[in-house]
């Protein structure tokens, strides 16, 4: 029997990399190859807050119609998990208590969504943002893709 690829939670900056399609996103499909799966459990995982992050970024820099739907359609192949369970609040909370007392607070509230979505959901966060480095492995499991 082989092993299961780790299930992945793309940062916000991963998915803007595959909708811009450029070299970050290259580098990262040939790293993991995630379009590629064919099975549910194989779809990449994005938080809630990142399509809120990425919707909003879309209406305010005017994305064209042919982004949009690029956007909609790619949105469609990954997993949206929401924030509703007891388990992503606490995690939320021992990550921001935790990130506090070490003097190394994340950059913002959506990045904590996203740290306690990894947490919970137990995927490895592809990101090209430092700001989750002190939360690895203790919460989460992150890997970091030059930007």
């Amino acid at each position: 029997m082989t092993a299961r690829s780790p299930r992945y939670l793309l940062d916000t900056n991963i998915l803007l990399a595959y909708i811009r399609a450029n070299q970050t996103a290259r580098n990262v499909e040939a790293t993991y190859g995630l379009t590629a799966g064919t099975s549910p459990a194989d779809l990449p995982l994005i938080s809630i807050v990142t399509e809120a992050e990425t919707r909003a970024l879309a209406i305010r820099l005017h994305w064209g119609a042919a982004k949009v739907a690029y956007l909609n359609q790619f949105l469609r192949r990954l997993e949206t998990v929401p924030i509703n369970s007891q388990a992503l609040v606490d995690a939320y909370v021992q990550i921001e208590v935790y990130s506090l007392n070490i003097g190394r607070p994340l950059g913002s509230k959506n990045d904590l969504w996203i740290a306690a979505t990894a947490s919970v959901t137990s995927a490895t966060l592809l990101t090209t943002d430092r700001d989750f480095d002190h939360l690895h492995p203790r919460f989460l499991t992150r890997d970091w893709i030059a930007p």
